[in-house]
C-alpha cells in the first residue's frame, strides 16, 4: 500500500487571543471560543492538528483545533477535564474576557477522506478530533467509532458519513473491542488518541494482531498518567 497522507508545514505564529465564549457541553468537557484579529490567518488543514495552549512560557499543552473561522477571527477548542491537572483547571474556570495565547499548527497531516473505510477510536481526549472528523467526511464515507468517554453520551456526533458508533465504559472495554474488531475489507485508514499506555496496547493490537500498514494509521498517546504535557505518536 502507498502512503497516501500529505504532509504540510505552517509557520508559527503566537497569537494573543481573548475568551469570547464558554460552553459546559458535559459535567467534564468544555468548549472556549477565543477570539482575536490574529486569527485572520490561522489554518489548520486536519482533524489530527493540534495547537499549543500556552499556560506560560514555560507550560504548553496540545489541543486539538475544533473549529475555526478566519473571517470572524474566531477558534474553538474543546477541554476534556482531567480530576487534576492545569489545562483542566484553568478550563474550569475560563469565563469571557480572560486572555489566553495559542502557538500553531507547526503542521498537518491531511488524510484523504476517500478511503473504503475509517476507523476513529480513543478516550475522552479523542473526541475533539473525532467529532471533528465526522464532521468533515462526505456521504459515501463508511466509519466505524468507538469512544471510551463518559462526556461521549451527552455529546452530538454529526455527520453525513454512515457511521458506526460504539460507546464503551472502559478503556478495557475500548482495548477489548478494538482487539476482538475485524477490520472491514478494503483500503483503510485507523486512528486512535488516548493515554499513553492504552496507545501502546492498541499499536500492537493493528499493527502486530491485524497487521494493517503502518502508513494507513495514526495513534498517539494525547497524555500519560501521571505526566503533564504529553503527547507521542507512536
Amino acid at each position: 500500500m502507498s502512503n497516501r497522507i500529505q504532509r504540510v508545514r505552517h509557520d508559527i505564529k503566537r497569537r494573543e487571543l481573548q475568551v469570547a465564549k464558554v460552553q459546559h457541553l458535559a459535567p467534564d468537557y468544555v468548549s472556549v471560543t477565543f477570539k482575536g484579529e490574529t486569527l485572520h490567518d490561522f489554518v489548520s488543514a486536519s482533524y489530527d492538528d493540534h495547537v499549543k495552549f500556552m499556560l506560560s512560557d514555560e507550560d504548553r499543552r496540545d489541543f486539538t483545533p475544533r473549529s475555526y473561522d478566519n473571517v470572524a477571527g474566531e477558534l474553538t477548542i474543546e477541554f476534556a477535564l482531567h480530576a487534576t491537572g492545569a489545562a483542566s483547571d484553568w478550563a474550569r474556570q475560563a469565563a469571557v474576557g480572560q486572555t489566553a495565547v495559542i502557538a500553531g499548527p507547526r503542521g498537518s497531516m491531511i488524510i484523504p477522506m476517500d478511503y473504503d473505510w475509517h476507523l476513529l477510536a480513543g478516550d475522552a481526549t479523542a473526541l475533539p478530533a473525532i467529532r471533528r472528523r465526522l464532521e468533515e467526511l462526505p456521504r459515501e464515507a463508511k466509519v466505524t467509532v468507538l469512544v471510551a468517554a463518559e462526556s461521549a453520551a451527552l455529546l452530538p456526533f454529526r455527520s453525513e458519513a454512515q457511521v458506526d458508533l460504539q460507546l464503551l465504559d472502559s478503556q478495557q472495554a475500548l482495548l477489548a473491542a478494538i482487539r476482538a474488531l475485524r477490520l472491514p475489507a478494503g483500503e483503510g485508514f485507523f486512528w486512535f488518541a488516548g493515554e499513553a499506555s492504552v496507545a501502546a496496547q492498541v499499536r500492537d493490537a493493528v499493527f502486530v494482531d491485524k497487521g494493517h500498514p503502518r502508513e494507513a494509521a495514526r495513534i498517539s498517546a494525547y497524555w500519560k498518567q501521571g505526566a503533564s504535557g504529553h503527547h507521542e505518536d507512536l
